[in-house]
């Protein structure tokens, strides 16, 4: 009966211990994960990965205070440990294109590369960011697709992005004739520029010989717009350029090739050598 009563007692008295161990280390994980909420949210960070971060650390420091509660109980954790460990690498081996995935996302998150509303070139293809998530983001291409491509793809690809900058430059090249006046070209260039409210004076746009081609002699033309007015201003310019050229008479020629044809003098009959002759 004594040895019972002892028993009983130490138990008792492990899970008194084992039970403030649990909950006052779970009120010590909300202070922690409180805390970096705090630092999280000061320092900028994307309030996405914010409640990862949170979540994965406030379910750690979950797994440590029950870990030291069932080790207070007297139950021997080291095998739990190790399962834990061992269920850990299974799941992350299972796991590694979502871990991928996860790792670029946070990289994407944390750098900003883009961010939502930019227009993006990533992993082939072309579009409007709408969604960073975790795994995966979601671009909407100008014809009204939603394309959802996973972060890994993103993040090991070139990533263009076209609206990081306030200003960009048309880059157009057009062919005139040999026959027509460069110097006329160039001030009829120049004035469709100029009439073109959405191309910036500063920088100021640049028409100058690109190449002397071999059907035409071809113009750089180089304005700068607003990265918004892009699409529109170029197009805009291929047609009024097309107008003022034909108006004053300077033409876009066409690649062509010159064929001269010159006739053969008739071959002469062929003659047999002479018998006995020598080859």
């Amino acid at each position: 009966m004594e040895n019972l009563t002892a028993t009983a007692g130490m138990w008792a008295s492990n899970l008194v211990f084992a039970l403030i161990i649990f909950f006052g280390g779970r009120w010590a994980a909300k202070a922690i994960v409180a805390i970096v909420r705090r630092v999280l949210t000061r320092s900028g960070m994307d309030s996405m990965l914010v409640q990862f971060v949170l979540s994965i650390a406030n379910g750690v420091l979950l797994l440590v205070v029950i870990i030291a509660a069932l080790n207070q109980l007297g139950v021997d954790t080291t095998s739990l440990v190790a399962l834990i460990g061992a269920a850990g690498l299974a799941v992350g081996l299972s796991l590694q294109d979502s871990l991928k995935n996860f790792a670029a996302g946070v990289m994407l998150i944390v750098f900003r590369p883009f961010k939502s509303g930019d227009l993006v070139e990533a992993a082939g293809t072309m579009g409007v960011v709408e969604a960073i998530n975790i795994f995966s983001s979601t671009f909407r291409t100008a014809d009204n697709r939603e394309i959802i491509i996973p972060n890994g793809a993103i993040y090991s690809d070139v990533i263009t992005n076209y609206s990081a900058r306030s200003t960009r430059r048309i880059d157009l090249l057009i062919g005139i004739s040999y026959d027509d006046d460069i110097r006329k070209a160039k001030a009829v260039a120049e004035a469709v520029l100029k009439a073109d409210a959405r191309v910036l004076a500063d920088p100021a746009p640049v028409v100058a010989v690109a190449d002397l081609g071999a059907s035409s002699v071809d113009l750089h033309i180089r304005p700068w717009v607003n990265s918004a007015d892009f699409f529109a201003t170029t197009c805009d310019l291929k047609e009024n350029l097309k107008i003022a050229f034909d108006e004053n008479g300077i033409s876009i020629p066409y690649p062509q090739t010159d064929l001269h044809v010159h006739a053969a003098s008739p071959a002469a009959p062929f003659t047999p050598p002479a018998a006995g002759g020598s080859a």
